[in-house]
């Protein structure tokens, strides 16, 4: 005697099991590079790379510091600016010395039609 099971099944919503990397209003959580750096710092760190990002802007390196804290960095553009999904991106590298300690990164960030750049990508690179 044969049975047949066709009829049982267990249904998950998939979507309850995604993890997503943006909050309702699309911007990316704290990226490391935020997470590193106190809100004042933060502040200084985004105008930097909101200039070095622009693309009418020299493509030169741009540096912040904040006396308080002693916390300082760089933002330095790599390559042009580029269309991806409607906005505007740009790849960049960042060194960064703060109490949590001196750290090189590499990313990308983009920005919606000349909105604040946002982080989209990041990960640790060696300094030089």
């Amino acid at each position: 005697m044969a049975m047949t099971l066709a009829g049982c099944a267990v249904s998950m919503p998939i979507a309850t099991l995604a993890t997503s990397n943006e909050d309702a209003t699309g911007a990316i959580p704290s990226s490391a590079l935020e997470r590193q750096l106190n809100p004042e710092d933060w502040r200084r760190a985004r105008a930097a790379l909101s200039t070095a990002l622009d693309p009418q802007g020299n493509g030169s390196l741009v540096s912040w510091d904040n006396p308080e804290s002693g916390a300082k960095g760089s933002f330095a553009p790599l390559g042009n600016a580029y269309a991806s999904d409607a906005k505007i991106c740009r790849a960049f590298r960042t060194d960064i010395d703060s109490k949590s300690g001196s750290q090189s990164m590499q990313g990308v960030a983009c920005s919606d039609k000349g909105d604040e750049w946002t982080i989209a990508q990041i990960n640790p690179s060696k300094k030089g």
